[in-house]
């Protein structure tokens, strides 16, 4: 087994509860070095802190899943951390059959993403260490949920940065090209394979309900709506008409589908669009609204392209407040983790400015509780939600 001690002053965030140890952060390795092997962790001193598992090429060179001398490489363990994680949620949602059942290192599973959409799993292996296990997780998937079909969704960059290939894959059973999932009494279809994400914008859940006491009979603008979440809502609180806007095709018919299905396709009307040049070009057609909902995809991906993303956020929050009837409402997201709440705060202060509008700050949500934020860990926490009035 690799054991590794770190440099001298190295364990403060460690101790404080923090699982990641960065490259620059060890003093010393010896053993078994190759990607995902399993890893004791020791301070300067000798102290033991956890077992983890390594990747020499990354700079995340060890994530922690355990304090103790766990065994991470037998399926006992992964079996019960997911029983642990999936109690949670019961807890949480004892109705809901579509949840976010693991959370990565918020669940002491790092690296690990599973969603739940009824019978079908939908998973991500974001490290190499758990990818390298994958069979073990699996294991306990299929024998805890005893789903009819697993899909990896695993074609995300940040696997590239662990040495592994982007990829969807079905891992277990069978996925049909859409399955349906309900939130708050609304039906969705889901591209399990093919959407955005896992397939579905879980986190804002709790959001959507934001607009329950705003959208009676106004005139509501869903920006970058994706299959039409949080339109087909607005519709369901009784908006007076809904337009969605999204630059995918497939969105697009996906939010149609959607909206026929819910029995609003009259209500709800969808264009596929470029949203930054639509919200131009309501602003010169004279229109107002009186709810402007923006969620867009993360602007940005790293540190490096914060202010290249602070531009984006900047334009469309500034568009999205010109076209507010006065006491109008401006729902506002960002789902950058490198993009903070104080940050956020700042640019929505301009963007006020910059349009003329007077805004009131109404409320700040964050992400479902069944993607948990570890204390110790703020990357954990990465969901922005501003509600906005014109005043």
């Amino acid at each position: 087994m690799l054991k590794i001690v770190l440099g001298r002053g190295e364990d403060k965030r460690i101790k404080g509860g923090h699982p990641w140890i960065f490259s620059n952060e060890i003093r010393e390795a010896s053993g078994d070095k190759n990607p995902g092997a399993t890893t004791e962790v020791f301070d300067a001193g000798g102290a033991f802190l956890g077992t983890g598992y390594y990747n020499p090429h990354s700079l995340i060179a060890v994530r922690l899943l355990s304090r103790s001398h766990a065994d991470i490489d037998g399926e006992t363990f992964y079996r019960e951390r997911i029983a642990q994680a999936l109690a949670y949620r019961r807890f949480l949602y004892p109705q809901l059959q579509t949840f976010r059942a693991v959370f990565g290192e918020s669940d002491s599973l790092p690296g690990l993403v599973v969603d739940k959409y009824g019978d079908y799993l939908s998973v991500q292996f974001l490290s190499y260490g758990m990818e390298s296990r994958r069979d073990l997780v699996i294991k306990a998937l299929l024998g805890l949920f005893k789903p009819r079909g697993i899909a990896a969704r695993n074609d995300v960059a940040v696997r590239t940065m662990e040495g592994l290939e982007e990829k969807v894959e079905i891992l277990y059973g069978e996925i049909p090209e859409t399955i349906e999932m309900e939130e708050h009494g609304l039906r969705f279809r889901v591209d399990l394979l093919k959407g955005q994400k896992t397939g579905h914008f879980l986190d804002q859940k709790e959001n959507h309900l934001l607009l329950q006491n705003i959208c009676t009979e106004k005139d509501v603008l869903d920006c970058f709506s994706y299959s039409g979440s949080w339109g087909i809502h607005a519709a369901k609180f009784g908006a007076r008409s809904v337009t969605c806007l999204d630059i995918s095709e497939r969105a697009v018919a996906l939010a149609r589908d959607n909206a026929e299905l819910n029995g609003f396709g009259r209500q709800v009307q969808v264009e596929s669009i470029d949203v930054f040049d639509r919200l131009r070009s309501l602003k010169g057609e004279g229109r107002r609204f009186g709810v402007v909902v923006l969620d867009p995809p993360a602007f940005v991906k790293n540190r490096k392209m914060v202010n290249e993303a602070i531009k984006g956020y900047s334009t469309i929050n500034r568009r999205g407040m010109e076209l507010l009837n006065e006491g109008g409402y401006l729902i506002t997201c960002s789902c950058s983790y490198h993009m903070g709440r104080e940050m956020f705060h700042e640019l929505l202060v301009k963007a006020a400015q910059q349009a003329g509008r007077t805004m009131r700050l109404v409320e700040v949500r964050s992400q479902a509780p069944d993607h948990p934020v570890l204390l110790a860990m703020p990357e954990t926490e990465y969901l922005k939600c501003f509600v906005l009035q014109a005043i």
